[in-house]
């Protein structure tokens, strides 16, 4: 199996750096672009993955952002939902009263990777319904609205690590106490520390141009996190989703080497078992022809293209993806690691279904 390895990128950048020296060759298996190459770079980080990359197949275009300059994303859409980073393991608990001059304190079940199923109520839903968001509906008046806590999830470390090694989830970040309510076509958001009898008051307008408006709750300003919505298709990110053993539900767990679909735009996706040889046959006629049904969970890809013990992407399954514009595109996984064998460097070739 060949092996790439790509450096971080700067917030919402995209150009070729000392990365460059660390990519190993890739043979395509037919014809397409590939990315994680020097000439399409990735820029997901190495073994902390401190970006999440925004890819958009039909501009052959790829937006690296830190995924730690967000706290809470405010809906654009018709409906009102806040959502949360589940990059950075971030958990929310609606608490009783809705006085957030009260003084609270860390509740430690608020929390990923407790092994509890409980702590489910404290994440949106990892299949990206917003009708299933740890912040639920929102109320219509700051007098009703509910004081949520916050866990603001885990740093990015810094720390070396061996190779193949996930290193994705370091110190603690802190913790807010928060309230948002609906306000008219907007929303407004109070937030303060723990130990604070005042909190600060901002009001946030949607855009209808993206998915989210998001906000940063430690430098309290609004940020652009992601591009606009009909720009990317599927996102590569660290991930909370919900662990399993057999039937049983273990609850949240943060995942590394995670891909996200733009479903909020419409964009869809299936896996499909077959190797290399497959994978290079497979046509838009094979997608007419044959009995597929596509995915609106946003984990139809997901961690489905690689394995972790060993560290390895799976040689027998690629994807193809709908995007928003109706437009077909075959995915086949390549690499996941660089040339010394450190995760975070993810390798993928794609074709337009014609």
């Amino acid at each position: 199996m060949k092996k790439i390895f790509l450096l971080p990128l700067a917030l919402l950048a995209l150009a070729c750096g000392d990365d460059d020296s660390n990519v190993a060759p890739i043979e395509p298996i037919s014809g397409g672009t590939i990315f994680g190459t020097a000439e399409h770079p990735l820029n997901v980080g190495g073994p902390s993955q401190k970006n999440q990359v925004y890819i958009d197949l039909s501009s052959e275009s790829a937006t690296a952002v830190s995924r730690d300059s967000w706290d809470l994303g405010f809906y654009s859409g018709d409906d009102f939902r806040v959502v949360i980073n589940g990059s950075l393991k971030m958990a929310v608990k609606q608490l009783e009263t809705t006085d957030i001059t009260l003084l609270q304190q860390e509740d430690p079940i608020v929390a990923v990777g407790t092994f509890d199923a409980g702590n489910m109520a404290y994440i949106d839903h990892p299949n990206g319904s917003l009708s299933q968001t740890a912040f639920g509906n929102l109320a219509t008046s700051e007098a009703t609205a509910k004081v949520y806590l916050v866990n603001l999830g885990s740093m990015i470390p810094t720390t070396t690590v061996d190779p193949g090694v996930s290193n994705v989830a370091g110190d603690p970040r802190g913790w807010k106490k928060v309230k948002v309510w609906r306000d008219g076509n907007d929303y407004k958001l109070q937030y303060a520390n723990l130990d604070a009898t005042m909190a600060t008051e901002v009001s946030i307008a949607k855009n209808s141009a993206y998915n989210h408006v998001f906000f940063s709750l430690t430098t309290g300003a609004a940020v652009q996190a992601e591009p606009e919505k009909d720009k990317w298709d599927m996102n590569f990110t660290t991930f909370t989703n919900e662990v399993f053993q057999g039937t049983e539900s273990f609850g949240a767990y943060f995942f590394s080497d995670y891909i996200v679909t733009n479903t909020k735009a419409g964009v869809k996706a299936i896996k499909i078992e077959g190797d290399a040889a497959a994978y290079e046959a497979f046509s838009l006629q094979a997608l007419e022809t044959g009995d597929f049904a596509f995915s609106s969970d946003q984990r139809a890809i997901g961690a489905n293209w690689r394995n972790v013990l060993p560290v390895q992407v799976y040689n027998n399954v690629f994807f193809v993806l709908q995007d928003g514009d109706g437009n077909y595109y075959k995915i086949k996984f390549l690499s996941m690691l660089s040339t010394d064998g450190h995760r975070g460097f993810p390798v993928f070739q794609y074709a337009l279904l014609q």
